[in-house]
């Protein structure tokens, strides 16, 4: 038996008569839920954002430095290049292919990317990897990049602004 003027757990009577929660209580709750899913979304979207902006610098540095490595390759004599050319890839599917190493006497590939990255900004996932990129052709000033005969660079379609205020097409 309960002491007086203590309302037994569960029971009924008691100040108010009912059970369960009063309105103001349920309000309360729903402000502090709609405060912290104020905080919380703004953060995990930056969060996923952040996480986007770290695969773009990684697929860059990758791509760029198969590029870098094509046309070091091809300076010093290890790949096949025309006189005219610039040493660059002609696409990106070179790099991925391999060309054959003239030094090698079993005139085996030298290979300057296992996948091509995609770009992870890009919305169309149906696209093959190496089309999710823009390409600056050698020929191209760095202001107006156009593709051309080959690929000096790369950059993203994205016209969107990374977290640092700079556009990801410079990148």
């Amino acid at each position: 038996m309960p002491r007086a003027g203590v309302r037994a757990v569960g029971g009924k009577g008691g100040v108010g008569g009912g059970e369960g929660f009063s309105l103001i209580e349920l309000l309360i709750t729903l402000a502090v839920v709609a405060v912290l899913s104020g905080i919380v979304v703004p953060v995990a979207q930056t969060a996923i954002q952040r996480g986007k902006e770290q695969e773009l610098r990684l697929a860059l540095r990758e791509l760029r430095s198969a590029i870098d490595q094509y046309k070091k390759a091809g300076d010093e004599g290890r790949i096949r290049t025309a006189a005219n050319d610039s040493g660059y890839p002609a696409n990106l599917q070179v790099l991925l292919e391999g060309e054959v190493d003239l030094r090698d006497p079993k005139q085996r590939k030298i290979y300057f990317l296992r996948r091509i990255p995609r770009d992870p900004l890009h919305p169309d996932s149906r696209l093959q990897p190496a089309d999710t990129w823009a390409k600056r052709a050698y020929a191209s000033g760095p202001d107006n990049p156009r593709e051309g005969d080959d690929v000096y660079d790369v950059y993203s379609k994205s016209t969107g602004v990374g977290l640092n205020g700079v556009p990801y097409r410079q990148w």
